[in-house]
């Protein structure tokens, strides 16, 4: 293993199977607090685009993280929907980060963020047809090739439905866990903005989702207006939400859970705050499994 040690902390470097609990979003605000308190985190995800210098502080601020916690590496580069070639420099870069720092696994978004050579700020939506199924999976297999390992694709926040739509969402995802032979980041804020948005049943979306090929939840808030949800970030997560986390957690409850918080972000106290109520419900739910 390609550790990086240190005379006064040796290194921890955690597995798939560390992955355990309520994790949270590593954010640069909070990371000299963490690293001077150490706190009682089960595991951090990294946004790895914001960690590709090859040197420097960023990285060694990513070092002393991983020498105390097991960590996730989470992307919003892959593209893994656009039409254009993939990013070869992205995926080396990413490669070498996952060599270097060891992340329990690696996810992405089912969306695209760039075209014709642009990078966009955003995770833009596909159309659900078995023409992008079939290309998306391709791409994601060519992915997983390249980086040696299955990675999670994560169901995107959308305001928009498409005409030429000719699955639902949830036919896409399953048939793409089929045919990329990938997994499942499920973000249950996600589903309850798209059903809001497009006037779609939440409860029936995640009574449909396959058990066996999700590998972690994200949880995260949003921010309401008039005719739409927006997956801001930047709240707590709702009342709502927490209710289809109850619901879903029902039917499988070892899933390792992510609090995300990128807006607007509070101070390190009050993540903790989330991620110990979703510890409480995960609890909660163990007790009455035994009862």
């Amino acid at each position: 293993m390609n550790s990086i040690t240190s005379p006064d902390h040796p290194s921890r470097y955690g597995t798939t199977s560390d992955i355990k609990g309520t994790g949270l979003g590593l954010r640069g605000v909070h990371i000299p607090e963490i690293l001077a308190q150490l706190p009682d985190i089960p595991w951090f995800e990294i946004l790895a685009d914001n960690h590709r210098a090859g040197g420097g502080f960023i990285p060694r601020q990513l070092e002393a993280i991983r020498q105390h916690y097991p960590i996730t590496f989470h992307c919003v580069g892959m593209s893994l929907a656009s039409p254009d070639v993939l990013d070869m420099t992205y995926l080396r870069d990413l490669k070498r980060q996952i060599r270097d720092f060891e992340p329990a696994w690696v996810s992405d978004h089912l969306s695209f963020s760039q075209l014709e050579g642009h990078h966009y700020h955003d995770l833009l939506p596909i159309p659900y047809t078995e023409e992008s199924l079939f290309y998306v999976s391709r791409r994601i297999r060519e992915v997983q090739d390249i980086l040696e390992q299955r990675i999670l694709v994560e169901n995107v926040s959308s305001y928009v439905e498409f005409n030429e739509s000719s699955l639902s969402e949830m036919e896409f995802i399953h048939g793409l866990l089929s045919e990329a032979d990938c997994e499942l980041l499920l973000d249950i804020n996600n589903v309850y903005v798209n059903c809001q948005n497009h006037d779609h049943d939440a409860a029936t979306y995640l009574e449909s989702i396959p058990l066996t090929r999700v590998r972690e939840i994200h949880l995260a808030g949003f921010e309401a207006f008039p005719d739409y949800l927006l997956d801001a970030h930047n709240n707590p997560v709702s009342s709502a939400v927490w209710d289809l986390f109850r619901q879903f957690v029902e039917r499988r409850d070892d899933i390792p859970v992510l609090i995300e918080w990128d807006n607007n972000i509070p101070e390190f106290s009050r993540l903790r705050e989330e991620a110990n109520k979703a510890d409480r419900i995960l609890a909660r739910q163990r007790r009455t499994q035994v009862a």
